[in-house]
């Protein structure tokens, strides 16, 4: 069941887009913008709801996303919500290797945090450190997410956390058991290639008792895609 929303844990839901042979981009990774309109604008919709919005280093370097709530219409309603305008951004880089140029660093609306793991070289965490409001070391070698998120609530008021990729960001959060709910959309395209990445994108290899069980809570057709929400079980 998810979790008790009072206690040290925000709740976590994933939003993503997939072909319908479960992938999220090409095998080469260049085409990643597949789904409709209406499913952009379900994202935002999404961000809507968020303390906080997440994403792995490598979904901010080969994309140009800012990780904001969009544009006025939809900070009115975060204000409606009784939240701030803008949500917090979060970027996952073990390696401190995110790209410093990207172009979620240059727009200033709302504070950005990187975590990151003591393997991470302390001349490129000075450089980010010039760039964000703050960069936490979480783990020696992988980050501890639970630990990562306890102090993203705790430090940042962080009680509903949006995390949008990419696969391997996805697997962790799945296999540290710390997603309530999966926003997923099937979109009428086959990428195909045995390389091309799917949602969860890790080198676990779980038994099928140690596999997460989703339980359907919602469907929804949009023309030709389907929109769907599962709880973590």
């Amino acid at each position: 069941m998810p979790r008790n929303r009072k206690s040290s844990l925000p709740f976590v839901y994933v939003n993503f887009a997939i072909t319908a042979d479960g992938k999220i981009t090409t095998a080469d990774r260049s085409v990643t913008a597949f789904s409709s309109r209406r499913d952009r604008e379900h994202m935002l919709e999404l961000r809507v709801h968020a303390d906080a919005v997440m994403a792995g280093a490598r979904t901010v370097d080969l994309n140009p996303v800012t990780l904001g709530p969009g544009g006025r219409k939809y900070r009115k309603r975060r204000k409606g919500r009784r939240l701030k305008e803008y949500n917090l951004r979060v970027v996952v880089s073990g390696s401190g290797t995110v790209d410093p140029d990207a172009k979620l660093f240059k727009k200033k609306f709302s504070p950005i945090i990187v975590l990151t793991t003591e393997r991470a070289d302390p001349m490129r965490l000075a450089v980010l450190r010039k760039k964000v409001q703050d960069v936490h070391v979480c783990g020696k070698t992988e980050i501890d997410f639970k630990k990562a998120l306890c102090w993203l609530k705790k430090k940042w008021h962080v009680n509903k956390l949006l995390c949008e990729g990419g696969g391997e960001l996805n697997d962790a959060m799945f296999r540290a058991g710390l997603v309530d709910e999966l926003h997923l959309t099937i979109c009428p395209t086959i990428f195909g290639g045995r390389g091309a990445p799917t949602l969860a994108e890790g080198h676990w290899k779980p038994k099928l008792f140690e596999a997460t069980s989703l339980k359907l809570k919602s469907s929804r057709r949009v023309g030709d895609e389907l929109f769907l929400v599962y709880r973590a079980v």
